[in-house]
């Protein structure tokens, strides 16, 4: 994977989906004095993303994608933003750049998520281009360790933020999710195919229906990636919905990945913590053998 060092002086072509993430790369490859291009994903990207971008591709346009790409001088692509459809096999029926490498772009549409991300990725370098990631071109938009807001986490936050991360490690071991829920000494919830966001309101539910009981504001929600997962392509994120989320779900704070995770729109985010009471931490992965010997 590509250093800092390596990246510099390359145009990077910014993929983009939807949410607010492009643009907050962009400004901050603007900040470095970064060379870039955006191509937004059509479909996906909002309308802040499409006003910034140099062209708007669709899924079945992927001649014309590598054309854009030889013809700006771009060597880096940066995949960021969500996607919330994902293409059907008479979508990429486009172009004759996208005929021509069809069955490699079935064999990559074959695959569960995280197989798909990984296959896209290979798509890119066999064209000879090197796929980056946040951490690559933008770390300074990654969490820090340690308590970022104003709030500090109590000693039952921390007994219940260590259980949670030994959950996420463990559903990580086994590629299922990111995330995990602690109440009061015990794991309440886990992350599956339903996403984070899911994962928060059926917490929510739980404690509406006296499944989950605690007195006041309880319980932490900690995210982290999955061992060896690629980080360009699916970084753990949280931002202004996760927290809105987490103080319906009545938890006490939120931890995630520290160098490992992204806080989106980072100042919005941590207002909106502080201003609820809620704590944000960066926490430190524990190393392999330390999980082990625990």
């Amino acid at each position: 994977m590509p250093d800092l060092a390596q990246t510099q002086g390359r145009r990077i072509a910014l993929i983009a989906g939807n949410g607010s993430l492009p643009c907050q790369i962009a400004d901050a490859l603007s900040g470095s004095g970064r060379d870039f291009r955006i191509i937004a994903i059509k479909g996906e990207a909002d309308e802040q993303t499409r006003n910034r971008a140099s062209t708007e591709l669709g899924w079945g346009e992927i001649g014309r994608l590598y054309k854009f790409l030889k013809k700006t001088g771009c060597q880096d692509v940066l995949l960021i933003g969500g996607v919330s459809k994902r293409p059907d096999f008479t979508s990429i029926l486009g172009d004759f750049g996208t005929l021509k490498r069809l069955p490699t772009i079935i064999r990559a549409l074959a695959g569960g998520d995280d197989s798909l991300l990984t296959k896209v990725i290979r798509l890119f370098e066999d064209e000879g281009y090197r796929v980056v990631g946040i951490r690559d071109v933008a770390p300074q938009l990654l969490a820090s360790s340690g308590v970022l807001g104003k709030m500090q986490p109590k000693t039952d936050d921390w007994r219940d933020l260590e259980l949670a991360l030994k959950a996420t490690q463990k559903l990580g071991e086994l590629d299922i999710g990111q995330a995990a829920i602690a109440v009061g000494g015990r794991v309440v919830a886990l992350e599956g195919a339903e996403g984070t966001d899911a994962m928060i309101e059926r917490c929510a539910d739980l404690k509406r229906v006296g499944r989950i009981r605690s007195k006041g504001r309880a319980g932490v929600l900690v995210k982290a990636a999955k061992p060896d997962q690629d980080l360009r392509v699916d970084l753990p994120t949280v931002g202004p919905r996760t927290i809105e989320l987490a103080v319906s779900a009545g938890l006490a704070g939120i931890a995630i990945e520290a160098h490992g995770a992204l806080i989106a729109e980072k100042e919005e985010t941590l207002q909106r913590a502080d201003s609820a009471g809620l704590f944000v931490v960066g926490v430190e992965k524990p190393s392999d053998e330390g999980a082990a010997d625990g």
